[in-house]
Formats: C-alpha cells, sequence, structure tokens
C-alpha cells in the first residue's frame, strides 16, 4: 500500500481529493501547511488559517486518515514574500502562486513529506500527469485538466521531473461540479465552502495596503498618453535580422514625462502594473484609464484610455536564457532553433498560439497577434497541444 501525504487546505478541492486517494487504496496521511500568521492584512474579517485549518482537520476526521499541521511560515517569509516585494520595488509583477508551488507545496513540503515515508504527495490541483517511456527513460508530463475552465497547470509551470514524479492530482479528469457533487454526497462540510481567493495560503489582501508593509507610500505624477502616440517608428525591414526584429518588439515602452499630460498623482509608482484599471481614482474621460508603463526610478506611471490603447499591446516577449525552464528536457530548443506552441502570461487566459526563437541570450516569443498586458515579472508557460512543457519569466 503506496502511502501519499496530501495537503489538506480545508477547501472542497484537496477534501475529495484526499476521499478519492483513499477510495483508490492508498494509505493516506492528511497535512496542513501554515504559511502566514499576520491577519492584518486580509480583507476579511474572518481568520482565514485558522477556519481552513479547522475545516481540513475535520475532513481528516471524517475520512479517519491521520492528520497533522505544519508551520512553514518561515520558509515562505524568505522564499515568497521577500522575493515578491523585491520584485514589486523593482517595477516588475511577480507570480506568488506559481513560486508558492516550486518553492513550498512541491520543494519543502514534498521533502517533509519523504522524510515521513511517503511515497508520493497529493494536492487539489485541476491538472493531470502521466508517465511515458522515451529512449528508455520514464519521463513524466504535465498535461492540462478536463475542466478548461479550472485548469490549474499554469500554476505549476516551474515544476521539474522529480517534482511530476512524485505528485499525484486526483481531481485533474474531473470538472468542478462533479467534485462539489462527490463532496455532497459523501457528507463533506467543504462541499459548498467557497473556493479561496487571493494570495496563495495569504487569502484575499488589497495589494497596495499589503506592499505598504514594507515600500512606503510617495506621490508621483500619473502622465497620460494620447492612442496616436507612436513608439516604435523604425522600418522592420532597415533590420538587420530576425534576432534585432524580436528585440524590437519584445522591448517594454519607453515614455518621458514631456509625451503626455499630467492629469493627477499616485501613492507610489510600485503598486501599479501594466494593463491595471482599478485604482488609478482619476475620473472624467469618455473611458476608463488603464496602466501601461510604470517608472519606479522616477515614480512615474503612464496610463492610456481605453481597453484597445496601443500602447497595452506586445507582439513579442522575451524570457532571459537564465529564467528559462524546461519541464521536457527532451524537447528543448536550442540556438537558431524554433518551436510552435501555444501559450498563456496568466492563469485563466485563452490559450494563444506563438513561434518560440531561441538564441544565446534568451528566447524570443513571437505571437500570431498582439496581446495585451505583457508585463516583466510575470511567467509565460508554453504547451504542445495538452502538454505544459515549459515556462519562463518574462524579462
Amino acid at each position: 500500500m503506496k502511502k501519499v501525504i496530501i495537503g489538506l487546505s480545508g477547501g472542497v478541492d484537496s477534501s475529495v481529493s484526499a476521499l478519492l486517494l483513499k477510495q483508490q487504496g492508498y494509505e493516506v496521511i492528511g497535512l496542513f501547511m501554515k504559511n502566514w500568521h499576520d491577519e492584518s492584512v486580509t480583507i476579511s474579517d474572518e481568520c482565514p488559517w485558522l477556519d481552513d485549518s479547522n475545516d481540513a482537520m475535520l475532513i481528516a476526521e471524517k475520512l479517519g486518515i491521520p492528520f497533522q499541521t505544519v508551520d512553514l511560515s518561515k520558509e515562505y517569509h524568505s522564499r515568497i514574500i521577500d522575493y515578491m516585494f523585491n520584485e514589486y520595488e523593482n517595477g516588475r509583477t511577480p507570480n506568488p502562486d506559481v513560486l508558492c508551488n516550486r518553492e513550498i507545496k512541491f520543494d519543502v513540503f514534498l521533502e517533509i513529506a519523504l522524510g515521513l515515508g511517503a511515497d508520493y504527495i497529493a494536492t487539489g490541483h485541476y491538472c493531470q500527469v502521466n508517465k511515458i517511456n522515451k529512449d528508455h527513460k520514464e519521463i513524466y508530463r504535465l498535461i492540462v485538466g478536463a475542466d478548461e475552465n479550472k485548469d490549474q497547470s499554469y500554476f505549476l509551470c516551474q515544476l521539474n521531473q522529480k517534482q511530476l514524479s512524485r505528485a499525484i492530482f486526483p481531481i485533474g479528469h474531473l470538472n468542478k461540479a462533479d467534485v462539489r457533487n462527490i463532496a455532497k454526497k459523501n457528507d463533506l462540510i467543504t462541499a459548498d465552502k467557497k473556493d479561496s481567493q487571493g494570495l496563495c495560503f495569504v487569502g484575499k489582501v488589497k495589494l497596495p495596503d499589503f506592499l505598504k508593509q514594507r515600500l512606503i507610500p510617495k506621490k508621483g505624477k500619473v502622465i497620460k498618453i494620447d492612442s496616436k502616440f507612436i513608439q516604435q517608428k523604425i522600418d522592420l525591414n532597415l533590420l538587420n535580422s530576425k534576432e534585432e526584429e524580436l528585440e524590437l518588439l519584445s522591448s517594454p515602452f519607453s515614455f518621458s514625462s514631456n509625451d503626455g499630460q499630467e492629469i493627477g498623482e499616485h501613492n507610489g509608482a510600485y503598486y501599479y502594473t501594466v494593463g491595471q484599471r482599478k485604482g488609478l481614482n482619476i475620473g472624467g474621460f469618455r473611458e476608463p484609464l488603464f496602466v501601461i508603463q510604470t517608472d519606479v526610478s522616477k515614480n512615474i506611471i503612464y496610463v492610456g484610455m481605453g481597453e484597445s490603447h496601443p500602447a497595452l499591446f506586445k507582439k513579442a516577449l522575451f524570457v532571459n536564457s537564465n529564467e528559462i525552464h524546461w519541464i521536457r528536457e527532451d524537447l528543448k530548443i536550442y540556438e537558431n532553433e524554433t518551436m510552435e506552441v501555444k501559450f498563456r502570461i496568466r492563469y485563466r487566459q485563452p490559450l494563444h498560439t506563438a513561434t518560440l526563437f531561441m538564441f544565446k541570450k534568451g528566447l524570443y516569443m513571437l505571437f500570431d497577434k498582439p496581446i495585451s498586458s505583457v508585463t516583466s515579472g510575470q511567467f509565460v508557460s508554453w504547451y504542445l497541444d495538452d502538454e505544459l512543457i515549459g515556462s519562463g519569466i518574462i524579462s
């Protein structure tokens, strides 16, 4: 009987995952990860981790499986929170959920589980893993979840072969409605519990309030850039190589305060991200304002009117060579090679098509159609059919 330690979060997905594992004959142990202590920054009046921990314990009792809580707040703070603050301070937009899976659930938690004699760890993610044999080697594939609306493969885009070899995703073949029905039929108290929102293990937060713990508010200008302002005047036909063309297309827009009209003030450029609409608190315009660029060194936010503002859209992105991650090392491309893929740059974004171009300094992704709100610091994940094969941090 194989031993599986499941991350019981106190939600319906991990509850049903534990139930299914037990029904499949595994020896199941529930482990609740306590990663956050400070409730002062959460929007909800409740104490999320305390409620979740209690629900997880009740589920374990109901299923008759051992249960314990492990405090990983120290590791979470150093690996996730510190990284987040550093990225925002430098004008980039990190994704703590992707990091949380790479650094906490499938690293620290995995090592604890293996130390307790587990063969596998399990989580309630909506994704699937399977194994193939290629060139006399076992290779693990990360496959999208069967429920297209809940597919969470993006959040696992930084996992490696070792981590996938130890992972089980019991509900990856189900849709959300099926999971809730299973919970109801088995009288699990989490059957109707709402899905958690906000930062991984922290809960729902007002991001500026959260960031103000370390990033001090400071007044700066909001500059409105007219949609007729032409950023790239260079004729692509005059460039010497494909690499030069891709470098130009993937470069961030660059504005100065003389390029537009000052329309207001903000409390700190690092509180904002490209594509953001809420939180500007500037009205009186025909269409909503969107952040099109931030300059943290000069503490200036540049905005454009309307969701079709040309500065919101990019035709390409770049991933530095040391930020490229291949889940499928056997499929990776090398210098001067290309690959047609599907991709996304945020959770729940529909998959788009693009071509990867590999050069010595890194990887360019050329989109088939321009994409809105491509932001440095975000993760981009790329797929072949329904398999996630690699990812990287956008420069």
